[in-house]
């Protein structure tokens, strides 16, 4: 048998980390590559919830520095505008990886996104390059792209229950996941679709969001609606994009009905009531419901309120 300290997570930290951590709409995060200065600039008008700066696969080596220092200068110098804005950096194995850190640093992005992330050691050594580079309070997130990350899948989603870590979400590498474990990327994903569940539970036992992968062919509007409705249904919070095109239809995916906003607002005030303020289970609309429904009511409703603010 294993240790209790082995086998579980302190139940405690876990709950204290997820009652602070802010909730955030991230139906749509668009990767921007940091070359490329006219893409960047437009990012204050598009409707994205959250935009990731690139300096990773999107920048080729030779125009990596360049990338890293207009990345600095746009987040510095513009408005988030409400926006959640992200830097991928490169991998700390990388020539560029620490640079890239170091530049964030500076920047400040409301998060730092690490790609290829297979262990939670790398996830505390990125903690510690991260916080000796003054950014304390950036939270990370990591790119699950590899077969290795999936074998230590439960150990990294873990880190989110870390307060010293400050994993904050985790981001599906489907290409990456196909090509690394040599498979086929049919339309519908069959291939990877078990991998993508196990990353949706893994996150969702520990509270952090997670994003499904990018839809390739930015024209095919079908298919990238499709595949966004398999996003919502395997779970994921929201999809990450290659193109402007692709916002709208994954807000739409990805936000509550207008009839699960009531029914969530309903059941909230249900137990708000002084006669339900002891109760475990109680009738509601000829079903039974418990406290946990009250809980997940309130979370959709945080996050609805965030993407329309």
């Amino acid at each position: 048998m294993f240790p209790a300290s082995r086998a579980f997570p302190d139940i405690r930290q876990k709950r204290e980390t997820m009652s602070t951590r802010q909730p955030r709409a991230r139906r749509s995060v668009l990767y921007v590559p940091g070359s490329n200065g006219k893409a960047m600039a437009k990012t204050g008008q598009l409707a994205c919830d959250s935009v990731i700066f690139d300096l990773e696969d999107a920048v080729a080596p030779d125009a990596k520095s360049g990338a890293r220092a207009a990345i600095v200068e746009h987040l510095k110098s513009t408005e988030a505008n409400g926006r959640e804005r992200v830097i991928r950096v490169n991998s700390l194995s990388s020539e560029w990886g620490r640079g890239d850190i170091a530049a964030a640093a500076e920047a400040g992005p409301d998060a730092i996104l690490l790609p290829k992330v297979e262990t939670a050691a790398m996830l505390t050594e990125a903690r510690r390059v991260v916080d000796d580079a003054g950014a304390t309070g950036t939270p990370l997130w990591a790119m699950i792209e590899t077969p290795l990350a999936f074998v230590n899948i439960g150990d990294i989603a873990r880190c989110g229950s870390d307060s010293a870590i400050r994993l904050d979400c985790m981001v599906a590498g489907t290409n990456d996941i196909a090509k690394e474990m040599s498979l086929p990327l049919p339309e519908g994903r069959a291939t990877i679709i078990h991998w993508l569940a196990s990353l949706v539970i893994h996150a969702r036992a520990f509270d952090i969001d997670v994003l499904d992968g990018v839809y390739n062919d930015f024209r095919d509007t079908d298919g990238f609606a499709a595949e966004c409705g398999e996003g919502v249904l395997l779970g994921f919070d929201g999809k990450t994009l290659i193109h402007p095109g692709q916002i709208e239809p994954a807000n739409t995916a990805f936000s509550p009905s207008s009839a699960a906003i009531e029914e969530a607002r309903t059941i909230v005030s249900f137990f708000d009531q002084p006669e339900n303020a002891d109760k475990g289970v109680v009738s509601f609309n000829g079903r039974m419901i418990e406290r946990l429904h009250a809980e997940a009511a309130r979370k959709l409703l945080a996050k609805v309120e965030v993407s329309c603010s």
